[in-house]
């Protein structure tokens, strides 16, 4: 889906959006006024070596960190308005997370981890849960336990507890990198259809495919940041 241009059409929106570290009397500048947006739809691979501050800029855009300075509007609200409160509960019900080391709690089963988000926030849906386990080819695990399945199930359980609050944006960090290359392509085959149903999709990846099935790609360099135009849907 190509954005529309439109600013109601806007998910995120950063203006010199900048991030410096303290290490010992050292200041390290991770992010050097970093200016984009993302609208509505899009699919993004923020790419380039490491340390270029690409983890940096996605903690930055899930809320999991604050900027040193600069602007940064989610859904057209400006994140440095909000009180840590609001921004925990906006991250939970706006924006989902999949991290490279899946993040799944080894004690509680398939179905257990993905409900995990809709229970923290205060709610059960079991034709949601029901409807994922399916979308995701997971019912025939779902009440294994971490250590029982596969690294692509593993991902596929992460992904879906990524969506479980149905959010506005996805974000995932090197979601490939733990994964076999057939594994890795049916992941990449995954987001690609999440985005074609209309999830806007941000993935920071050192991985050329993933990269490559992206629609725009965002290169970082020391901290900075240029735009390539990915491939056309």
């Amino acid at each position: 889906m190509k954005s529309s241009g439109e600013p109601n059409s806007l998910v995120v929106s950063a203006d010199a959006l900048t991030k410096v570290y303290q290490r010992g009397r050292e200041e390290v500048l991770a992010l050097d006024r970093a200016t984009f947006e993302v609208h509505r739809g899009e699919f993004i691979a923020i790419v380039g070596p490491s340390g270029a501050g690409k983890t940096t800029l996605l903690n930055l855009v899930g809320c999991m960190d604050a900027p040193t300075s600069g602007a940064l509007r989610l859904l057209g609200r400006p994140v440095e308005a909000l009180t840590e409160r609001e921004r925990t509960r906006f991250r939970r019900d706006q924006i989902g997370f999949v991290f490279q080391h899946f993040g799944l709690l080894p004690t509680l089963t398939v179905a257990e981890n993905i409900a995990l988000p809709a229970f923290f926030a205060g709610r059960q849906d079991d034709q949601r849960l029901d409807e994922l386990l399916t979308k995701l080819a997971l019912e025939h695990r779902r009440h294994h336990r971490p250590h029982e399945l596969s690294g692509g199930e593993m991902q596929r359980t992460a992904i879906a507890r990524a969506l479980i609050n149905q959010p506005s944006l996805l974000l995932a960090d090197e979601p490939t990198g733990n994964l076999d290359l057939a594994t890795g392509q049916s992941i990449i085959a995954l987001f690609e259809q999440l985005n074609r149903e209309g999830l806007t999709v941000v993935v920071v990846t050192h991985n050329p495919l993933l990269g490559g099935a992206a629609r725009r790609q965002i290169q970082l360099s020391d901290g900075r940041l240029s735009q390539t135009q990915g491939r056309t849907p």
